[in-house]
């Protein structure tokens, strides 16, 4: 005879990760600043006559992974790094011009709830997730990502000692860790310090976003930036007012998706390829993963097992603009 065993587990040690709804692609029909915005209705013209050209593009690629393919569509608004006008001088400006050229937006986000949304601190929690990749032949002398705000691919150049006359002795180059035949070596910024607060950089604030729309966000296993259906009523005069993600169409594709495309102009490439470096080095939630491994499977569309090559562009080239990509 046999006697069966009790185990018992404190099922708070082990939080559920809820799932959520996925789309098979996320489509983002922009990503602007507000200096942007400022430039009045001509520049969001010219912005989504651009995006207009590409749409029908992705859509057919997105085709041919799935014949019914469900896409949605979002638009990101940046209030976090500086503020023009208000959501209801805003907001119906853009909706109107992407109207005109043809394009809905499904979802709406401010960039603020990348780095907090409903109290939750998302950012810091993205922060200490990232796993930095050692590069080979290292041995901890560099301080940690936690402290330095820095996210490098590879190994620094290190630390050069000069001579009596001035020369520098033993130098270095940088090398990717991962580098074929010749490194890529980037160095991104992750946060700064301003007035005694943090300020979370341009790129990590949109790895944050590319995990919320991969549906890959989570908090003690509960979604975040879950979208608020908009009921139609009158946007706000304060940022603050306005849901951290708005739905605003009766769409049945979901907000998040198995995959991401962003279609923004072609000053962001060197943004992006940062968000990209950060999305390779976060150790995203297990069970997210394995939630979207499971389904994508089952629909018989297999995700990219690199989170980072689940994200897609199309970068559009603007005549004649020369501004920084970063927030001012």
């Amino acid at each position: 005879m046999t006697e069966a065993q009790a185990v018992f587990r404190e099922t708070t040690a082990e939080p559920v990760t809820k799932s959520v709804p996925l789309s098979h692609l996320s489509l983002e029909l922009g990503h602007l600043y507000m200096e942007d915005f400022e430039a009045g209705p001509d520049r969001l013209r010219e912005h989504f006559a651009e995006v207009r050209i590409w749409v029908d593009a992705v859509r057919a690629s997105a085709a041919r992974r799935s014949k019914r393919p469900r896409i949605s569509t979002c638009f990101l608004i940046d209030d976090y790094f500086t503020r023009f006008s208000t959501p209801a001088e805003l907001i119906p400006m853009v909706l109107k011009e992407a109207e005109k050229a043809g394009l809905v937006i499904d979802y709406l986000a401010r960039e603020s709830a990348c780095a907090v949304a409903d109290r939750i601190e998302l950012a810091e929690s993205v922060m200490h997730r990232l796993v930095e990749s050692p590069p080979p032949g290292s041995y901890g002398s560099r301080p940690p990502v936690s402290q330095t705000g820095w996210l490098a691919n590879g190994q620094r150049t290190p630390t050069m000692s000069r001579s009596a006359l001035g020369e520098v002795k033993g130098w270095q180059p940088p090398q990717e860790t991962a580098a074929r035949n010749h490194s890529v070596f980037m160095d991104v910024e992750l946060w700064s310090e301003k007035d005694g607060q943090r300020l979370w950089s341009c790129p990590f604030l949109a790895a944050v976003w590319q995990l919320a729309r991969l549906g890959l966000l989570r908090h003690l296993g509960e979604p975040v930036l879950v979208p608020q259906a908009w009921t139609g009523e009158e946007f706000p005069h304060d940022w603050d007012r306005l849901p951290p993600l708005i739905k605003l169409t009766d769409t049945t594709a979901a907000f998040s998706a198995y995959r991401t495309c962003t279609l923004m102009p072609n000053r962001f490439l060197a943004v992006e390829d940062a968000v990209r470096l950060i999305l390779d080095q976060i150790d995203v939630d297990a069970g997210a993963l394995k939630q979207v491994a499971d389904r994508s499977g089952g629909e018989g569309m297999a995700v990219p097992a690199a989170v980072a090559q689940r994200a897609t562009y199309v970068f559009y080239e603007e005549p004649g603009d020369s501004s920084e990509a970063e927030g001012t």
